[in-house]
């Protein structure tokens, strides 16, 4: 059985977020949104909740899957990676619920989900009410709405806060390190744009994937009840299960800030640039590089110690202007 993951134990008025980012592993806080409206309704009646929503809603149309039945509710690939198994669709928040709605009378075991609605955009007025305190308020939330759907193991780039506001989600967490054995798919051709595990996590003999069952056993695992949140930190693998004939989640992404101003760089393009002029090189050479990159980018040590601090160019302290300098810069490389 997978480990527990580690549960806040102080009062939610204590967390720092900046201690949050320095803690790099994931952390369940129970009832951290138990107050908030919506989740109060939830508790009343899916209908109540669902009610609620539709009232916020401004109709504005958001992404939203349709997973035909037969696929336990997965969202992945066909069966050759030709495509997706699932129809992509543009409706307002009300037209998924009244959908999630006939499923559930119908006893329908086709999957829906609504995908990241920015709630700003869609539901104007929610986040009047609805707030995370230690949260920076420029964090723009997302909506994630469903009935008894999985997305596999993928990572995200960002810091992650996601609130269950209705139903209940199981939150099957892997560290970084287990990459090699999740069997990911392709980095550029993926179920709304994360790469992810191609093994099922509830077939741990499938012959196909028989790494899986060592990254099992680095799993962390948490079911949240409404009014639950949890801490995902950057490249974390979390594998996201809904349980209940409707389910929603309220996250927050962010980066660190740079002087006040949010992140807006991304690690994926220097990965996919590493693809582009490391695998070339000879074995010698990317060894060689291995330490360059070391030293610069992953050591715990200042590079530049030695440097005078008016003479360090793009080892200084990473401002919004020099931000801009690097960009520039690797345009020039490209």
């Amino acid at each position: 059985m997978p480990a527990s993951i580690e549960e806040f134990q102080g009062s939610p008025a204590s967390i720092a977020v900046d201690e949050l980012m320095r803690l790099g592993r994931p952390l369940v806080f129970r009832n951290l949104v138990r107050d908030w409206p919506v989740v109060e309704l939830s508790r009343q009646s899916d209908t109540a909740f669902a009610r609620r929503l539709s009232e916020l809603d401004n109709g504005t149309p958001v992404d939203t899957l349709l997973v035909p039945p037969g696929e336990d509710g997965i969202v992945g690939y066909n069966s050759d990676l030709s495509g997706f198994n699932y129809e992509h669709h543009r409706v307002s928040i009300t037209q998924g619920l009244q959908r999630l709605a006939h499923y559930s009378r119908d006893h329908s075991t086709a999957g829906l989900a609504i995908q990241s609605a920015l709630i700003a955009a869609s539901l104007p007025g929610f986040a009047d009410q609805h707030a995370v305190p230690f949260l920076d308020p420029k964090i723009q939330p997302r909506l994630w709405i469903g009935n008894r759907v999985v997305t596999p193991a993928h990572f995200d780039e960002y810091h992650n806060i996601a609130c269950v506001v209705c139903g209940r989600r199981q939150f099957t967490l892997f560290p970084p390190e287990q990459i090699g054995n999740l069997y990911i798919g392709p980095l550029d051709f993926a179920p709304t744009g994360a790469a992810i595990s191609m093994a099922r996590l509830d077939r741990p003999d499938d012959p196909r994937f028989p790494k899986l069952k060592e990254a099992l056993a680095h799993a962390q695992e948490a079911v949240l009840e409404p009014g639950d949140a949890i801490y995902i930190p950057p490249l974390w693998w979390h594998h996201v299960a809904s349980l209940e004939r409707l389910n929603a989640l309220v996250n927050y992404w962010w980066k660190p800030m740079l002087d006040g101003v949010p992140a807006t760089h991304t690690a994926r393009g220097f990965m996919m640039h590493g693809l582009l002029s490391m695998r070339t090189l000879s074995p010698a050479e990317r060894a060689a590089w291995r330490h360059v990159l070391d030293f610069y980018l992953f050591s715990d040590t200042d590079p530049a110690a030695h440097i005078p601090d008016d003479k360090r160019g793009v080892l200084g302290p990473l401002t919004p202007e020099l931000a801009e300098k690097l960009k520039q810069m690797v345009l020039r490389h490209l």
